[in-house]
């Protein structure tokens, strides 16, 4: 479980504090939030990096339920587990409505809960890895599709290799030559120039996202997140 990264968003300092430093223990890296808004910020910021968040319900300035509506919006993968006092069944079964992995009831034990988040995050690291998140353009490379912002779009089997190939040398400028080379492969003869088209109608699809997609004079391009 080592670089798996927890976001604890709890407005109680000491229950920061104390699974904190179990989850330290066990070599997690930990982000933390006293509040709704906070967390929504900290997500927002290091969203490639959080790997579970621990979600406490009752918060001021905006609660685990508003905070679990908008993280689900746009990702449907990031296991989350509510941590709340209150153990009704109807409250529970909101949760799960609303895209919650686990609903964990205060008081609880430390080292359970940091048993049940390893179990939780072995169980959904094979299908973590199929999936990253490029601000939110998500890319799954089992099912082969993209997404931006949770709406799925439409790629040629040359848009989709090419955006693939941007994505996974991000913030690297790729020239025309090794673009062509790798993704149309060596015994591609044609003109450099159908790469601009196809990065027009990639950067089209992706909408406000195909920013990111930058052309660099003289070379080629690059996918850089600033």
């Amino acid at each position: 479980m080592n670089d798996l990264t927890i976001l604890i968003v709890d407005d109680e300092a000491r229950m920061r504090k104390l699974i904190k430093d179990f989850l330290i223990q066990k070599n997690f890296r930990v982000l933390e939030a006293e509040d709704g808004e906070k967390a929504i910020r900290i997500y927002n910021e290091n969203r490639d990096k959080i790997n579970l968040i621990l979600l406490d319900v009752m918060m001021p300035k905006l609660d685990g339920w508003s905070v679990l509506r908008q993280i689900r919006q746009e990702n449907k993968e990031l296991p989350i587990v509510m941590l709340t006092a209150r153990a009704e069944e109807q409250d529970e079964l909101f949760g799960f409505e609303l895209g919650v992995d686990e609903y964990i009831s205060k008081p609880f034990s430390p080292k359970v809960l940091v048993a049940r988040v390893e179990a939780i995050l072995k169980r959904t690291s094979a299908k973590l890895k199929e999936f990253k998140n490029y601000d939110g353009i998500v890319i799954n490379s089992e099912g082969r599709t993209v997404t931006v912002d949770g709406k799925p779009i439409e790629l040629s089997f040359r848009e989709y290799e090419l955006l693939k190939y941007l994505l996974d040398n991000e913030n690297i400028a790729l020239s025309r030559d090794k673009i062509l080379n790798t993704v149309w492969n060596y015994d591609y003869y044609g003109d450099s120039r159908t790469i601009d088209s196809h990065i027009k109608k990639i950067r089209h699809k992706l909408g406000k996202k195909g920013k990111h997609i930058q052309t660099i004079r003289g070379i080629g391009y690059k996918f850089e997140i600033k």
